[in-house]
């Protein structure tokens, strides 16, 4: 799947496929694009393509019961005004997709990860019990704001009252006599909005918000992510990793009557084994994943995901060792090198001192 925006971007932008999908990783290819981009999205404003994420429709007298079976978080009481970001399992814990659920008067809206959906939407349609009608909104696509000045940009394109909206929060709003779906959401840290937008007026949106910000790709979220622990799981859910191996059980509600991998998931709290990933900084060169992890010389882990850090000028990455070694301040030998865990953030966000004025 292309972007719907590809015909706009520049000649030289740079696509990598992701799952179902070709997304622009860079928006061109000079050897300092990646650099840059993400220098405007920690110190300006960045407008993001995220047409790579599927958005799918759950309606239906029980479409509330069915998003409260799939969905690993508590949507019960989502309202039409809120948002929120869930994992989605299957039986054996192991995660299908992240997702950020939107609450609608009708049903509920949920948003895919980057190249996700055709598998999201597969394992909705398996697991409806229920008989709720599941239907892919492909008359809509996402764009995303993020930077510690991108409230000033929802001012200029929008209205200015929706940039202080708190976090997580939905309003139906319009643009150019376009409806779109506008939330204060965010991946990196840094000040964060969605527009859920009709197609036909996309194009016309993206060139207007470059008047005001500049184009980032997805090789510079992704590393504003993983600054601030974001989970990334096309990287991380490795290995048959649960999800309190990779860390991300605080996109779980264990205290929900029940959900798809609840069992299995609770067996792998209970039980107090398996690994734990934690982040680490340093080493020479960027390692691979797989690459294995030592502690006075006995094989300890291996690393999850790495990459260069421009904020801080080295390497940054996830290693998944044992629970008792998954703390901050230790050191490691990877490829041959000394690397030191860390805590998050990795980074602060600029936006965390930059009030919206």
């Amino acid at each position: 799947m292309a972007s719907v925006l590809a015909n706009l971007h520049p000649e030289d932008t740079v696509y990598g496929d992701v799952g179902d999908a070709s997304l622009p990783r860079r928006f061109s290819a000079a050897p300092d694009a990646l650099s840059a981009e993400y220098k405007v999205l920690r110190e300006r404003a960045a407008i993001l393509d995220l047409s790579a994420h599927l958005l799918i429709e759950v309606t239906g007298a029980e479409a509330i019961d069915f998003a409260q079976r799939v969905l690993a978080r508590d949507v019960e009481y989502l309202t039409s005004e809120r948002c929120m970001m869930s994992l989605v399992l299957d039986e054996s814990g192991q995660v299908v997709d992240q997702v950020l659920a939107f609450g609608r008067e009708d049903g509920i809206l949920l948003e895919s990860s980057a190249g996700a959906g055709a598998r999201l939407l597969e394992h909705l349609r398996t697991h409806n019990d229920e008989g709720v009608e599941i239907t892919e909104r492909d008359d809509l696509t996402v764009l995303g704001l993020e930077g510690p000045y991108a409230w000033g940009v929802v001012g200029r394109l929008i209205d200015g009252e929706l940039a202080a909206l708190p976090f997580e929060s939905v309003v139906d709003t319009t643009w150019n006599d376009s409806e779109i779906i506008f939330a204060r959401t965010g991946f990196t840290g840094e000040y964060g909005y969605q527009m859920l937008v009709p197609k036909a007026a996309v194009g016309e949106l993206w060139t207007q918000s470059l008047e005001h910000a500049q184009a980032a790709g997805q090789d510079a979220l992704e590393l504003a992510m993983l600054e601030v622990r974001q989970p990334i799981p096309r990287h991380e859910v490795t290995g048959g990793a649960n999800v309190i191996e990779i860390g991300a059980n605080w996109l779980v509600d264990v205290t929900k009557d029940a959900f798809v991998g609840k069992d299995a998931v609770l067996e792998a709290f209970e039980s107090g084994t398996g690994r734990r990933t934690v982040g680490f900084v340093g080493g020479e060169g960027v390692p691979t994943p797989g690459t294995r992890v030592y502690a006075g010389g006995e094989d300890v882990g291996e690393v999850v995901h790495a990459v260069h850090s421009v904020g801080l000028g080295t390497t940054l990455g996830l290693v998944r060792v044992d629970a008792d070694l998954a703390a901050a301040g230790l050191e490691f030998t990877v490829a041959g090198s000394e690397v030191t865990t860390l805590t998050s953030p990795y980074i602060v966000p600029k936006s965390w001192s930059i009030p919206i004025i």
